[in-house]
This record gives C-alpha cells, structure tokens and sequence, in this order.
C-alpha cells in the first residue's frame, strides 16, 4: 500500500512539471510578469505591515510618557484585539492565526479560502493586532499575504493547479524573505517546508519569486517607503544589509557546545510547541468562535502583564536587539525567556493575527544568551555564537526546517563564520525535537483545526 501511494505521488509530480513546463513554453512572458508582479506585492505588503507596526507601536510608547501604563496599556491591548478581531469576523475569518499553517493547509489540497481579500484583512488585522501590544511576528502574515497575491496572479493567469500550488507557496517564501531581508531563507523555506519539492522547473520559479521579493523591498526602501531597512544607498547602490555585526570567534572546543545548546533548545522548543498548542486548544474550548471576545480578554491581559515589566518589554523589537547586540545580563535574558514563552502562547490561543518565527528567534537568543553564561561560569570558555546559534534553533526545533532556521538567522549578520554554528545547533535541536514529535508545530496546528 505505501509502494503504491509513492507511486502515485511521483506521478502527481511528474505530471505537474509537465504541466507547468507547458505552461512556461506557452506563456513565458506572461509567467515572469506575474512572478515580478507577486515579489512586489509580497515586498508591499511586507514593508506596509513593518512600517504600520512601527508607527502605531511609537504611538502607543509616546503616550507612555503621559499615562501610567497600568492604565494604558490593558487599555489599548484590549482595544486593539477588539478592532482586529472585528476585521476579522466581519471581513474575512480566514485571516486570523499565524497565517503560515492556512498557506500549508491549501498547499495540501485542504479547502480554505485564499484572495487579496484575507490578504488585505490580514494586513490592516494584524497591524491592528501587534501595533497594540500583542507580542507576535510578522513573517507568518506575511507569508499568508504573499501567498494570498501569487493565488491572485494565478487567477488571473488562468493557470493550472500545479502551477497555482507552485505560485502560492513561492509566493509565501517571498513574503518571508521581504520581512527578514532573507531570500535564501525564503527559497529555502518553500522548499523545505511549504512544497517539499526539488524539481529543477518548481527551484526557479521558487528562486526568481523570492530574489524579486527581496529586490523589491530594497527598492522601496530606496524611494523612502521602508526608512528602517539599509539595503540600498542612493550613491553607493546595493547593498549587504548586516542587522547586526557581532564579534564572533569559533573554536574546534565550540562543537561540543553547540550540541549541548542544540540538545537543551531542541526540547525547550518541543515543549514550546505543545504549550502553545494546548493554549489554541484551550481558546478554543472556552470561547468557541468568540473571537472578539477571545482577543478583547487576551489584549487586556497582555497589556497588564507588561505593563508591570521593564520598558524594554513594552516593543518586541527592542528585546530582540537587546539580545543580539548582546547587551543584557543573565537575569534579563532569562525573564524575556520566561515572559514571552508564556505571553505568545496567551496571543497565539486569542487567534490573534501574527507569527511565531520572530517570537523564537527572541527566545532562542535568550535561552543562547543564558547558556553561555554558564559555560563561561564552569569552563572560563566565552562561547561569542551561541546567541546566534539559539535563535536558529529554536526556530528549527519548532518548525522542523533546520536549513531555513539556519539562513533566517544567518539573515541577521550576514556573516558565513555564522553558518557553521548555526548548522551543528540547527541540526542537533531538529533531531532532538523529532524524537518526541516529527511534525512541526504548524502541521500540528492544521490538524488542530481539522479537528474543531
């Protein structure tokens, strides 16, 4: 039975690259035209999603110096999840969560509503949602938003299936890499999670969607769209944008701890995914379909929480430089670790509109930031890639793609010293986490959902 379901699964594929070579020898022009068109769309609404976060998240601290934010804070939480969530049952429910497991789940010919109407929903939604305090990322939206474009040109393209999956799920990649500046890490991550496909027609169509995607966001940046990023210069041209520029030093005695790290992230991002799962199960369970509700409470909730914590807890960007610039003690990065592992969870079981990538790469940097000290403490050894190395493997211990966690935080430095570090923890977190599950958290969450 599982010789003859392989089987049947090569035919389906080689069937679909004939299909979409046919598609590409009868409309060539038409085909390169819509996959420029779905890297600038993805670029769009990638830098319009950042661009809208900073603006509302400046807004809400600027009133700060003004208001007790035990006042403040519970009080745009709770109306922020309330205006999101309205956006979203009135105007598109497909639009809440994550968005990157609604984009799996179409990818595998599961019934779930795609359009630029969920795109743009999930935009002005997940702007809405994350401007207001809810400590979550904005690759997942992305990902749906440049899926939700690529479905469009599909369509209009009039394109057969297989290429509309192709499309979709370059698309998704493209939207990843807009966000992290990262078009590896895009290609990589549609390949290696979204189509699970290596076929030399589906790589470029994937390559040339997610560099268009990255070349678009520069470019916008050029013109004064995306005034954050750094990647091109109006005398200089292009170029390599460095997040961050850490002092690295790696050494043979570095192998081992980098296993230990990848050991310890492995099963703390396992044990990450099952939280949050449970806390989606839990919403679900005590709210039902009370999404306004749901989010009304939660952004409340959340707000109270951090109103009680340090300023550098009240934007989410400003952990994450905390932790890569390496400029917080032991204490700190452990209640970062703490607070977001469970305030996430909290965000994510609201059905609030955002990702989980950038949530682990802050508790993977934490969790690198702790371990090292204490190696320091026991050995005299000084480990300088182990915040680095942790962002990666958390991300690849709950998504279970250690490839794309390796180039999404080698995206942060653009240093290739990096990627040794990164593959060795990577890779240890991946196995480790596989051992108690093989499915990724967002798997798990499809069939969450297939359940309800």
């Amino acid at each position: 039975m599982k010789n003859m379901d392989e089987f049947k699964q090569n035919k389906f594929s080689l069937n679909s690259s004939h299909s979409i070579k046919k598609l590409l020898q009868q409309k060539w022009l038409i085909v390169i035209f819509a996959l420029m068109l779905t890297g600038l769309g993805a670029a769009i609404t990638g830098v319009f999603f950042k661009t809208g976060i900073t603006i509302l998240d400046n807004w809400r601290l600027n009133l700060l110096a003004t208001i007790p934010p035990w006042l403040l804070l519970p009080l745009i939480g709770a109306c922020g999840g309330l205006i999101s969530s309205h956006l979203i049952a009135r105007l598109s429910p497909a639009a809440g969560g994550s968005g990157v497991s609604h984009i799996m789940a179409f990818l595998r010919h599961r019934s779930v509503p795609m359009g630029l109407r969920v795109g743009l929903v999930k935009l002005v939604a997940g702007i809405v949602a994350i401007g207001s305090g809810f400590p979550l990322g904005p690759e997942g939206p992305a990902v749906q938003m440049g899926g939700s474009v690529a479905w469009k040109m599909a369509q209009l393209l009039k394109a057969p299936i297989a290429f509309r999956r192709v499309i979709v799920a370059a698309g998704g990649g493209a939207g990843l890499a807009a966000i992290f500046s990262a078009p590896i890490g895009g290609f990589i991550y549609t390949i290696e999670e979204l189509l699970n496909s290596a076929r030399p027609v589906v790589l470029l169509l994937v390559v040339v969607t997610t560099f268009w995607a990255d070349t678009w966001a520069d470019i916008l940046q050029a013109i004064g769209l995306d005034p954050s990023a750094g990647g091109f210069d109006s005398s200089l041209g292009f170029q390599v944008q460095r997040e961050y520029s850490p002092l690295i030093n790696f050494f043979p005695i570095d192998l081992g701890y980098l296993i230990a790290l990848g050991i310890i992230i492995g099963c703390l991002g396992e044990l990450y995914s099952r939280y949050v799962l449970t806390m989606q199960n839990k919403g679900r369970a005590w709210f039902g379909n009370k999404i306004r509700l749901k989010m009304m409470i939660c952004g409340a909730l959340l707000g109270e929480i951090y109103a009680f914590l340090p300023n550098e807890f009240h934007q989410i960007t400003e952990l994450k430089k905390l932790i890569a610039n390496g400029s917080i003690d032991v204490s700190m990065a452990s209640t970062i670790f703490i607070v977001l592992f469970i305030t996430t969870g909290l965000a994510t079981a609201s059905g609030a509109p955002g990702g989980l990538f950038y949530p682990m790469l802050i508790l993977g940097g934490s969790m690198g930031c702790v371990c090292g000290h204490w190696i320091e403490i026991l050995t005299g050894h000084v480990p300088s890639t182990f915040i680095f190395a942790g962002m990666g493997a958390f991300v690849s211990a709950c998504s279970r793609t250690p490839i794309t966690a390796m180039f999404l935080a080698f995206a942060l430095t653009k240093n290739l010293l990096m990627l040794k570090p990164l593959l060795i923890a990577c890779l240890t977190s991946f196995i480790v986490a596989r051992l108690f599950n093989e499915h990724s958290i967002y798997e798990r969450q499809i069939e969450l959902d297939l359940s309800q």
